[in-house]
């Protein structure tokens, strides 16, 4: 058995095989070491630029915002399929959140009034995840060129990354046009 940890997150993850996304934040496989040769990077961080601490203050509530709508869409939804979807996506957002409090070292803000609240029809949730996914894509890849240290970079970078698999993840059931 071999333990990968994630440069993104810092979960931990064992298995035969380096994982082709980390199963807790989705970083892609390039962001998943060895455990023997993960390093905590935001010890690197002495002091965030104020340019930093605003965007990882925005991410942070867009996921504040995001975790509770998932898991209310998936509290919604009829389909088993959509459910697991809506499972995944709250508990992936909820561990961007985490990864964004540690570099902070704040707490969790509440989520924006109405922000967090599903409909009860699946495609509209699924409609609204999708311009939730591209909403951070947007944000995550201009933060990602606005910041300045290397460890924000980073993370803006595969946060960016990951909300784009979501994007194609969700694209894909809009094209089905026939949920289950």
């Amino acid at each position: 058995m071999n333990f990968y940890r994630c440069l993104i997150c810092g979960e931990t993850y064992m298995g035969k095989d380096k994982p082709s996304n980390c199963p807790f934040c989705g970083a892609k496989e390039k962001y998943m070491v060895s455990a023997a040769d993960w390093v905590d990077e935001n010890l690197s961080i002495d002091k965030l630029s104020d340019i930093s601490r605003k965007n990882l203050e925005k991410a942070l509530q867009l996921e504040a915002n995001n975790a509770p709508f998932y898991r209310d869409a998936m509290m919604k939804s009829r389909s088993i399929e959509i459910q697991g979807i809506f499972k995944y996506l709250s508990k992936i957002e909820a561990e961007h959140a985490s990864v964004v409090k540690k570099i902070l070292k704040c707490e969790l803000p509440e989520p924006e009034k109405g922000r967090e609240v599903a409909t009860d029809d699946e495609i509209e949730n699924i409609k609204a995840s999708h311009e939730r996914e591209k909403e951070a894509t947007v944000f995550y890849s201009k933060f990602a060129t606005e910041a300045v240290e290397p460890r924000v970079k980073r993370v803006f970078t595969a946060l960016a990354e990951i909300e784009t698999d979501h994007i194609k993840l969700e694209g894909g059931l809009l094209n089905r046009n026939a949920l289950p």
